[in-house]
């Protein structure tokens, strides 16, 4: 017989220690519904899951920052933007002698007009300097402008900045005087229209 074969610890190992061990076929029926009772239904695992969407989210959002990116043109800050670099020596040059000699200029946004005012005190037995105004747009290179500087007697100059796209501008002033030369880099930002 079968249970007669069974060593003891075999059958304290299936809870079996009070079946009959002269019938066989009590104790398979009982083997068979220990192995039921232990292997009920398999219980539900996060791991493969998480895996698979962290990695789904991980290849979604680099595939939509590559697109993004590949919108958005990477322009130099100017098409000369190399040999600039080799004539900035220059450029701070006229920033020293504008800080000298020029302290008062000045670059102001007027909200309520719309209007960019440049300020160049003059003196009126001199000439008037010559120069030109450069509106630049860091973001976006397609719509830098460049002006005549045009002083009227009072040493000002106002620009009309009502068609020029909100956010931050730089109006860059240089000009000729007296045979030096000066330059003004300010920082202006046009407010969203509402």
């Amino acid at each position: 017989m079968l249970a007669s074969r069974l060593q003891p610890w075999t059958l304290n190992a299936f809870g079996l220690s009070d079946l009959d061990p002269i019938s066989d076929f009590g104790l398979i029926s009982k083997i068979m519904q220990t192995n039921l009772d232990t292997h009920t239904s398999p219980r539900f695992n996060l791991w493969p899951i998480s895996i698979i969407t962290f990695f789904t989210v991980a290849i979604i959002g680099c595939g939509t920052f590559i697109a993004f990116c590949s919108c958005h043109p990477a322009d130099l800050i100017s098409q000369n933007y190399y040999e600039d670099e080799v004539r900035y020596q220059g450029q701070i040059n006229r920033l020293q002698n504008t800080q000298e000699r020029a302290p008062l200029v000045s670059v102001a946004y007027d909200m309520a007009s719309k209007r960019i005012t440049i300020s160049v005190p003059m003196d009126p037995t001199r000439p008037q300097p010559a120069g030109r105004i450069q509106l630049y747009r860091p973001s976006a290179v397609n719509l830098d402008r460049q002006l005549k500087l045009e002083l009227n007697p009072g040493g000002t100059q106002a620009i009309d900045a009502a068609n020029l796209l909100p956010g931050l501008w730089k109006v860059r002033v240089s000009w000729n005087l007296d045979e030096r030369d000066y330059f003004i880099d300010q920082k202006i930002v046009i407010p969203s229209r509402t």
